[in-house]
């Protein structure tokens, strides 16, 4: 990955001005530090890294300091130099000419393994689950050696804190909302969006900016990359990857009603009963991203299998629009997870990416394992990441479940 210096001019390339109020605030000049803006732990550490990570030979400190904010903006030359001085033990060796390189010992978490610090790993016939943070698990895969990503992100991050998580898993309190029974049927829990500060917006960007940009070396060329999101926030996640270098392909569109909005004012329902204070979600959006292509695209097809979308048949292209249902109560029961998606979905989405049916599908956010399980009933290798152990575990034992899954009613099954 080419390392790049962000300027005070760049911000004034977006044109949405909601996208550049945010790209403001996100991009701090490494000339003025009163920028500094508030990150995830470990940030810094993180792009250090990464960076060293692809350097052999090594590089010298201001090599890294040029690496560093390429990879993530603004980083006080202070910080970076410091984690190298107090590391050089540990993680890095310090050579006479002032070149640090990244020790061997740090292979033990190389892309051979595919192990992070958790190390807990899962096969099911092609597909492959690692316990890690998807982060370590990127910094260390090989460059150029994934061909689609499928994945549907906590995209509010809020929820899924730890503290968010476990008022989910007890059923009270948090940002997440309980439906109440409709029909006989207990709905699942939905995450309350609407109540994300300004801050929880910008730590969002920030986080999907640095993903991009850490998953953007482990891509071949013309790798599709769809990105589930929502109404209320696909602006921002969608700003965030195409600074990260992703090139923005448009939206597929799940055409599914859900349990989104809709509602009369609260506590005022009989008084404004024709009032619905948002629309009721009809339809959710998959933002759709490639990296981009070496050449024509029947080079890029010819050389890295990637550029395009497989049809469903030899008279019908691949469509933006994919029909859906709610996730049924039989394939929840055998993966309750909050954020489920169908099999049927996902089968017909993730049989579309790879356009020649070949390559690695990665899923970074794996949840209950439903994308891998998909692209194992398709025919597909693949790849998921998951930091939460529960998780994990559920996906493990929901993998082989999902893969059998059938639903003779369902036209999207028969591929």
């Amino acid at each position: 990955m080419e390392a790049r210096t962000l300027t005070n001019e760049e911000p004034k390339k977006v044109v949405d001005k909601d996208v550049q109020t945010s790209y403001l605030r996100l991009v701090a000049s490494p000339n003025k530090p009163k920028d500094r803006i508030r990150r995830r732990p470990g940030v810094v550490r993180d792009a250090i890294m990464t960076f060293l990570s692809r350097k052999s030979h090594g590089a010298t400190v201001s090599e890294i300091e040029t690496g560093v904010r390429g990879l993530i903006g603004y980083a006080a030359s202070s910080s970076i130099r410091s984690y190298l001085r107090l590391n050089s033990e540990s993680l890095f060796h310090r050579e006479d000419r002032g070149v640090y390189v990244l020790r061997e010992t740090s292979a033990e978490y190389g892309p051979d393994t595919g192990k992070d610090l958790q190390s807990r790993s899962y096969t099911f016939g092609r597909a492959r689950l690692f316990e890690a943070d998807c982060f370590n698990w990127l910094r260390y895969r090989h460059e150029q050696s994934i061909h689609a990503v499928v994945t549907d992100p906590p995209y509010g991050l809020v929820e899924y804190t730890s503290d968010q998580q476990e008022k989910l898993r007890i059923g009270k309190g948090g940002v997440w909302r309980i439906p109440p029974a409709f029909d006989g049927v207990r709905r699942s829990p939905l995450p309350r969006f609407t109540v994300l500060s300004t801050y929880d917006l910008e730590e969002l960007a920030r986080f999907f900016c640095e993903w991009g940009r850490a998953l953007l070396p482990t891509l071949v060329p013309g790798a599709n990359v769809v990105v589930a999101s929502n109404p209320l926030l696909s602006y921002v996640v969608s700003g965030a990857l195409a600074r990260a270098g992703l090139e923005r392909r448009g939206e597929i569109v799940r055409l599914v009603m859900t349990m989104r909005g809709g509602d009369r004012p609260k506590a005022a329902h009989e008084e404004f009963s024709g009032v619905s204070v948002l629309p009721r979600s009809m339809w959710e959006p998959w933002l759709l991203f490639r990296k981009p292509i070496e050449g024509r695209v029947q080079d890029n097809l010819r050389k890295w299998k990637t550029g395009g979308f497989r049809r469903p048949s030899g008279d019908r292209p691949f469509g933006d629009v994919i029909p859906s249902t709610p996730t049924h109560k039989s394939e929840r029961e055998l993966a309750p997870h909050p954020s489920l998606k169908p099999q049927a979905f996902l089968r017909a989405l993730i049989r579309g990416v790879l356009p020649l049916g070949e390559g690695v599908i990665l899923d970074p956010f794996a949840g209950a394992g439903s994308a891998l399980a998909a692209a194992e009933a398709v025919g597909y290798e693949s790849i998921g990441i998951e930091k939460d152990s529960r998780y994990f575990e559920l996906a493990c034992d929901a993998i082989p479940k999902l893969t059998a899954f059938k639903n003779a009613g369902n036209h999207l099954f028969d591929l």
